[in-house]
């Protein structure tokens, strides 16, 4: 082995090291306790925002490019799909329905 095989596997063996040690910090330490107040209320937004970073940039654009036509099958699946999420709070009946929307338009008009 050289040097630099030596110095990767140095590397790698510390980030296990640290991800192992942050992930069981809370096993780790014998005291109980809870995540202030303000840190409780931010992570119950975190799927949230999560999920908004992933999906809205694959419905608005295309390769990097915002949508420049209203015919994108997307836009519409998206909105029906909210419109059905907000009716009946049902994430698989939403996702369903946005697909039902968008499968025609694609597959049917070619959009």
């Amino acid at each position: 082995m050289n040097h630099t095989d030596f110095w990767t596997l140095g590397i790698i063996i510390g980030l296990a090291l640290v991800t192992v040690l942050t992930r069981s910090f809370f096993f780790i330490s014998s005291k109980s306790w809870q995540l202030p107040h303000w840190a409780q209320r931010g992570l119950q937004y975190a799927p949230i925002a999560a999920l908004s970073a992933v999906v809205v940039p694959e419905i608005v654009t295309v390769q990097g490019v915002l949508v420049t036509t209203w015919q994108d099958p997307r836009l519409f699946a998206a909105v029906v799909g909210a419109g059905f999420y907000f009716w009946r709070r049902d994430v698989l009946l939403t996702i369903l329905t946005g697909m039902a929307v968008y499968l025609p338009l694609h597959l049917g008009l070619g959009w």
